[in-house]
């Protein structure tokens, strides 16, 4: 068998670039992590049709012009919308019992077969632009978004009539490949990315099977089907994942990569036993939808002076503390984008890496390998690094490696879970770090929560009644000329009344006088009042700042907030 020709080879061949340029994309890369192609299009050495061309002869396969992607209706009836959009793939034509049709990313041939299966057909593919075939995908299946909402009721018929027809429904394998199964489970993913879910859960319990989103932290659940699909469905789940699907007694973790509407979406499948079978959590990582800049994430602007002035230190640990699901990685990695110079060596420790930064080295933490944070991060410390991400410190031992990286010159990031900022530096005491290690180090302590934004869409001002303002726990005299809104409702946010999310505040810095308290050993209630004494705006407060400017609503702020 003749070796795969290397991207850049093919490029070469077909004079879309020169030898210096590969080499000068071959070093980005390595710092970058991105591939080849993607590096010389970003350098600009290459345009988006040339990458496909040069993927097109890579993989042995066809190129389409942008202005021939032109599907006729006999294929697009071939292959539903949600599953077009998942796989990035768009049926052209059907002749004599093959499909013809395009995508852009090569590696995605695999799945293909899927397709195969559930079409009845043998696939002739070819490449193309990226972008183009995302937009020709969309406007091809523009008018089928009734067709995608019948898919469920599609798919349950389908299925009890291939059961009826001899599926052995103990066979777990066909079930999977069962061309119903993958049709519901490509339009579930393709509603959550659409809908900018962050979570999915399949979960079967004894006489029903729910199926939930997580969007903006909240679960909304959509119309259940029977029960005889949660084990179809789930192991569709893991043939995709590449997980055992024979073994159900024990917890499984697998990732999926996708691309949907032409965009990279990466799922991190968990599955776990049940009394009723087994559940399953798939998390989706989609950058699209995080902004990773500290402009938009919800900074005021002597908040934005503080972090400011953190990326600047030459050493120390800054610590973001809130619980799971906060948004804490995502304001890290807004530090860490800020701090990302050409001459600021950074890098992270993370379990697991969730999005990829250009210009940083990352590396995903196994402990079953003996790969964990405290091993990882002493070896970082002999990288020379300038600033350092600890995805967590979840022990003794990598309290203290941190502590060591910022004593020798090091700026280092971390997560912690605590309920507010003061928590943090009793946790960290608990944990084993000595205090007069704490305070030598120890900078800055950001405490966060996510509240929902109100719907720019369907906002209406209103006045808030007595019971209201008492439990915020104010005066109905602090809240003269305040404005307080809510949404109404509407097709924009899925009549919620709220779209997207913003995060909220409560940043300690370490002064001279919390540092003499925490060597005094003075408890959590001192140094809360020694750093509200010296200027922090507790969550609660920062939260009311948000209801005033319109970002959110009262009751987004009661739930998150003390």
């Amino acid at each position: 068998m003749a070796a795969r020709m290397l991207l850049g080879q093919c490029l070469k061949e077909l004079g879309f670039c020169h030898e210096g340029m590969i080499q000068e994309a071959l070093a980005t890369q390595q710092e970058s992590g991105k591939r080849i192609g993607e590096t010389l299009l970003a350098l600009g050495h290459i345009d988006g049709e040339q990458l496909a061309q040069g993927l097109a002869k890579q993989a042995g396969l066809g190129f389409v012009a942008s202005t021939d992607l032109k599907p006729t209706s006999e294929a697009l009836a071939k292959i539903d919308s949600a599953s077009a959009r998942v796989y990035a793939v768009l049926p052209l034509r059907v002749e004599g019992g093959v499909l013809f049709a395009a995508l852009s990313d090569p590696l995605n041939a695999g799945m293909i077969e899927d397709l195969s299966v559930t079409t009845g057909l043998e696939f002739d593919l070819a490449v193309a632009e990226a972008g183009a075939l995302a937009e020709a995908i969309e406007s091809s299946y523009a008018n089928d978004s009734a067709a995608g909402r019948d898919a469920l009721d599609d798919a349950v018929s389908e299925f009890t009539a291939v059961g009826s027809k001899g599926i052995d429904l103990e066979d777990k394998a066909a079930m999977a490949s069962a061309a119903p199964v993958v049709k519901l489970l490509n339009f579930i993913l393709y509603q959550a990315v659409r809908d900018k879910a962050s979570d999915i859960h399949l979960e079967p319990f004894e006489d029903d099977f729910k199926i939930r989103y997580r969007v903006d932290g909240v679960l909304y659940e959509l119309k259940a089907p029977p029960p005889h699909l949660a084990v179809a469905l789930i192991s569709r789940v893991k043939v995709m994942a590449e997980l055992d699907i024979a073994e159900t007694r024990i917890p499984q973790d697998g990732r999926i990569e996708l691309s949907v509407g032409g965009r990279p979406i990466d799922l991190r499948i968990s599955t776990l036993p049940t009394m009723f079978g087994e559940s399953c959590v798939m998390r989706v990582l989609d950058r699209s939808v995080v902004s990773l800049d500290l402009d938009n994430i919800g900074l005021r602007q002597d908040e934005h002076a503080v972090f400011e002035r953190l990326l600047g230190l030459p050493h120390g640990i800054a610590l973001v503390t809130g619980p799971t699901g906060s948004g804490k990685t995502t304001t890290l990695y807004a530090m860490l984008n800020a701090a990302n110079q050409d001459d600021v060596k950074i890098i992270t420790t993370e379990d697991p890496v969730e999005y990829d930064l250009e210009g940083i080295v990352q590396i995903p933490v196994n402990d079953e390998i003996g790969v964990t944070y405290a091993r990882v991060l002493r070896t970082i410390l002999r990288q020379d690094p300038d600033k350092i991400l600890v995805g967590e410190i979840r022990d003794e031992e990598t309290a203290r490696v941190a502590i060591e990286a910022s004593l020798t010159g090091h700026v280092v990031f971390s997560t912690l879970h605590t309920n507010d900022a003061p928590s943090a530096i009793t946790r960290m005491l608990d944990i084993g770090v000595e205090p007069y290690l704490l305070t030598a180090t120890l900078e800055v302590i950001v405490a966060q929560r996510l509240v929902r934004k109100v719907c720019v869409d369907c906002k209406a001002q209103y006045v808030p009644d007595d019971k209201v303002v008492l439990e915020l726990g104010i005066d109905r005299d602090a809240i003269a000329g305040k404005s307080f809104f809510y949404g109404k409702g509407c097709d924009s946010c899925n009549h919620t009344g709220f779209r997207g999310r913003v995060a909220i505040f409560e940043i300690m810095q370490v002064t001279e006088d919390i540092k003499h308290l925490v060597l005094d050993g003075a408890p959590t209630a001192a140094l809360r009042r020694q750093a509200r004494a010296d200027g922090m705006r507790s969550l609660r407060e920062s939260g009311l700042l948000a209801i005033y400017d319109g970002w959110t609503s009262v009751e987004e702020v009661l739930r998150e907030t003390m």
